[in-house]
């Protein structure tokens, strides 16, 4: 018997229309092709468990991803970097590729976790990238005084964290709602991805 998740269904169900059937897709090959496989939510996702990390697949609002935790070791150049995981924005199930070239991927990423070899660590880069803050942001944060002293003590990649979400806002008015859910949350103090610190 598959070890199913109900989270995973509840995950499916929420989804977008055109990423329910992605979705069920990708579950019923990863459970064919690695029967011991165990289900899990982490950072809000579906992930596939064997003998440690192996997959996970994502939803969003146009587009379905799937990645392998050791995606570079199973796929290296091969990868579509176009979105999150290695197979680039999923849109329909015809843009993954065929259910025999992703069991291969499973196989592979079963030996490895079988074999106990660990994900290549992620190269740092030579120098830290700048800090920018945007001067909406400082405004807004200044005149909340507990938001502003809780900023200041957090590490510069928290503070990065809340300054390009705010920056990478596409209208103002997203802008706006983020600086404002932002300052909330940093007067609690809340790192911008609090929610997943203990999936």
């Amino acid at each position: 018997m598959p070890t199913i998740d109900p989270r995973v269904d509840a995950y499916i169900a929420k989804s977008a229309e055109f990423a329910q059937p992605i979705l069920k897709h990708l579950r019923a090959v990863v459970h064919e092709a690695c029967p011991d496989v165990e289900e899990t939510m982490k950072w809000s996702f579906p992930h596939f468990m064997y003998k440690g990390m192996m997959c996970g697949m994502s939803a969003f609002k146009a587009h379905c991803a799937l990645g392998f935790w050791k995606g570079e070791l199973l796929m290296a150049d091969e990868a579509n970097r176009e979105a999150m995981g290695q197979f680039g924005r999923i849109e329909t199930v015809k843009d993954l590729p065929s259910k025999k070239i992703l069991t291969g991927y499973i196989k592979k990423a079963m030996k490895l976790n079988d074999d106990g070899i660990a994900a290549p660590a992620r190269a740092k880069p030579a120098e830290p990238r700048p800090l920018v803050i945007p001067d909406d942001f400082t405004e807004a944060l200044r005149a909340v005084p507990a938001a502003q002293q809780h900023f200041e003590a957090f590490s510069p990649s928290k503070k990065r964290d809340y300054a390009e979400w705010i920056a990478e806002a596409k209208t103002e008015a997203t802008r706006t709602r983020r600086r404002e859910q932002a300052v909330e949350w940093i007067a609690e103090g809340k790192a911008r991805n609090w929610k997943y610190e203990k999936c």
